[in-house]
């Protein structure tokens, strides 16, 4: 059985997970992921009781329940690189006898859901609709350093991209293709369209936008991947976590899935006029989801 060295597992003094600083116990098995902090307090503000409130750099952590639903709500801060820290110390809790420093026995599934914001790149999305991810394709670099294996309709969906820009121009990066649990995609489609994400490592030059410093990824290049078309799902949004989440989680078993308010169109230069009432809404649409998943 593995040993996780002080160097590989690393703890603080009062045995919780080094960067979370979380104990076993003080999260549930359905876990909402928000990028924003203070967003957190928005959506426990909405439980019926908290029993835990943890707060340690970017990462606050409040676990309470809806009705009988136990949750937990974490902000992730921004970007693949915190998901990258997230998920493995979540992981860590419920899947690493800390005491010992050894696996358990008995693995322990989680549900992801990201509760996040994101921008259009299809005209006929309107600011303020929500769009649940179907599938996440990375453009950052977190997974490259990762074994893992495509699910079929995965690698189904890597093969099209991958042939799509031999056809019509490279991207930057090499990008990755990950899924989100089909039955979570599918039990919220009603009230969230299924699409694309395009995960990216930064929010200015990586997901097409010039400022001072000129961005490799044009225009063209953005309307090119809003005509990329598989399994009668198109490229719909950018944002800067989905694919990460989605990777990592699956590949150490567990669900997830991404859930999106679009605060802005690309292609049409629109931004939508009360974010933080788009925001709001976005929550009370996941949260009565939720306590049925």
């Amino acid at each position: 059985m593995n040993h996780f060295p002080p160097s590989e597992l690393i703890l603080n003094p009062d045995g919780s997970i080094y960067h979370l600083q979380l104990l076993p116990g003080q999260i549930a098995d359905t876990i909402l992921t928000v990028g924003d902090p203070a967003r957190v307090e928005l959506i426990s503000s909405r439980f019926d009781a908290v029993e835990c409130r943890v707060h340690k750099r970017e990462f606050i952590t409040h676990t309470g329940r809806i009705g009988t639903k136990r949750l937990t709500v974490i902000s992730t801060g921004i970007g693949p690189d915190n998901i990258d820290i997230v998920i493995n110390e979540l992981d860590a809790l419920v899947n690493i006898d800390l005491a010992n420093r050894v696996p358990k026995l008995q693995h322990t599934a989680l549900t992801f859901v990201r509760v996040g914001t994101s921008g259009a790149i299809q005209p006929h999305l309107e600011v303020g609709n929500f769009i649940v991810s179907a599938y996440g394709i990375g453009l950052d670099n977190l997974m490259h350093f990762y074994e893992w294996h495509h699910l079929p309709h995965e690698a189904n969906m890597q093969q099209a991209l991958d042939t799509f820009l031999q056809n019509s121009g490279p991207l930057p990066v090499q990008p990755y293709v990950f899924a989100a649990d089909i039955n979570l995609v599918e039990s919220l489609r009603s009230s969230m369209p299924p699409g694309i994400t395009l995960t990216s490592p930064g929010f200015y030059a990586p997901q097409g936008r010039t400022l001072r410093g000129k961005t490799r990824l044009q225009p063209q290049d953005i309307d090119r991947l809003s005509h990329f078309e598989c399994q009668s799902l198109q490229i719909t949004n950018f944002e800067m976590e989905t694919a990460a989440l989605l990777g990592l989680s699956r590949t150490l078993g567990h669900k997830a899935v991404s859930c999106n308010v679009l605060l802005a169109n690309r292609t049409r230069h629109t931004f939508v006029e009360h974010a933080g009432a788009a925001v709001s809404r976005l929550i009370d649409e996941v949260l009565a989801w939720v306590e049925g998943v």
